[in-house]
């Protein structure tokens, strides 16, 4: 199947690529066999940085004998060198490779610089303003930066910030918390459905942003994520809002080359809008899942656990300390009181009931059906599904 889309392609660094984008899901749900499918269409595949030794055994095997969080983070950093490749091999020359790196993960550093040698062609940050990431990658320029942000204000900290380093961001993801999937960016909960986040108002704001900092309107390309589950909403983003692309997540981790386990796609496919729910993670920030037995149990659960939080390092069972600031570890009241390594990686080996499925909120465009990338993207661009399903 060829896709030829109607849309302008999107241009980073000089490659011409379709205007999607696949989102980074961790655990192990976008890696080396997603991104690189992806990317070998021509769009931009990502692999998720976060914890990428559950995807080898050697590397889970010698986690056991771990000395510590050194230990793991060095298990880690082979792990995502050896997707990294893998997602490159896949893609055979076509397209963009990115990894995603969350700011709030306490080795992002380490994973950027990772990232970068292994020869991604993209770093793709959120879960916090990345204001140090062009010195993260000073030594590798070549590599395409950029930022996630839902709204105006922190595009433009971000924009004013990296400026007087002399780097422009080579996209700017903005993701709305409203649709979005996993850890999303909003304060609060009830923050959510806050008009500042739209699509239309964000791009029309960060386009006047763009004009006071005398910058070109084409610039800098601006790729809307979250809730793009149909062709309709990719033309109107794209021909009607301005933005340049259409950030895409839950739709791919349902593929049949994702890399998470069936039961992990068959849970997010089936999942009914009931099903989808409204939480505060360990990480401080609100985000969505599936309402799956530990989900339902803990949240009835959550108001007793947050009043008996405590600050205390024991509480990381593992010694990975994978998060900068952990609701368990630190004993924050407000936020999450579990361990979401133990839970996503329960759900990327698709263990319905232990673990935690993040999901974004909007119906997925098959439905329940499983199909490929290559048709998945074919329809983005398009509006033609499968036969068997139109």
């Amino acid at each position: 199947m060829t896709t030829l889309s109607q849309f302008s392609p999107l241009t980073i660094r000089g490659r011409t690529l379709l205007p999607i984008v696949q989102g980074g899901m961790g655990v192990g749900i976008s890696a080396k066999r997603l991104a690189g499918a992806v990317a070998a269409t021509g769009a931009v595949g990502t692999v998720a940085s976060v914890d990428l030794r559950h995807l080898h055994e050697d590397l889970m095997a010698e986690s056991e004998h771990a000395r510590g969080q050194d230990d793991l983070n060095r298990l880690n950093l082979i792990a995502l060198d050896r997707e990294v490749k893998g997602a490159l091999e896949n893609a055979h020359g076509n397209g963009l490779v990115a990894v995603n790196v969350m700011k709030a993960v306490d080795s992002h550093a380490a994973l950027v610089r990772q990232a970068c040698e292994s020869g991604a062609h993209a770093v793709v940050m959120g879960a916090g303003l990345p204001l140090d990431l062009p010195e993260m990658t000073a030594d590798h320029p070549g590599v395409a930066l950029i930022p996630i942000l839902s709204e105006s204000r922190g595009i433009s900290i971000v924009l004013k910030r990296w400026m007087k380093k002399n780097r422009l961001p080579d996209a700017i993801v903005i993701e709305h918390p409203n649709h979005a999937g996993g850890h999303l960016g909003a304060a609060r909960i009830e923050d959510l459905g806050d008009s500042k986040f739209d699509f239309r108002r964000v791009l029309e704001e960060t386009f006047d942003v763009f004009k006071s900092l005398g910058l070109e309107r084409e610039k800098i390309p601006l790729i809307v994520a979250g809730g793009v589950n149909t062709f309709e909403k990719v033309k109107t983003y794209l021909t009607e809002f301005g933005a340049s692309a259409v950030q895409i997540g839950t739709a791919f981790a349902v593929t049949r080359e994702g890399d998470a386990h069936e039961n992990f796609k068959r849970t997010l496919a089936e999942a009914r809008p009931e099903d989808i729910v409204e939480f505060m993670s360990v990480a401080g920030l609100p985000a969505r899942g599936v309402l799956t037995p530990f989900l339902k149990s803990y949240l009835k659960r959550e108001s007793k656990l947050q009043a008996n939080a405590k600050a205390d390092p024991a509480r990381c069972t593992q010694g990975l300390n994978c998060l900068s600031v952990c609701g368990l570890r630190d004993g924050l009241a407000k936020v999450g009181q579990f361990c979401i390594d133990l839970k996503l990686s329960a759900a990327f080996r698709g263990e319905t009931s232990k673990g935690l499925f993040f999901r974004g909120a909007d119906p997925l465009p098959f439905g329940p059906a499983m199909r490929s990338v290559r048709e998945t993207i074919h329809y983005f661009m398009t509006g033609e599904k499968p036969l068997d399903l139109a």
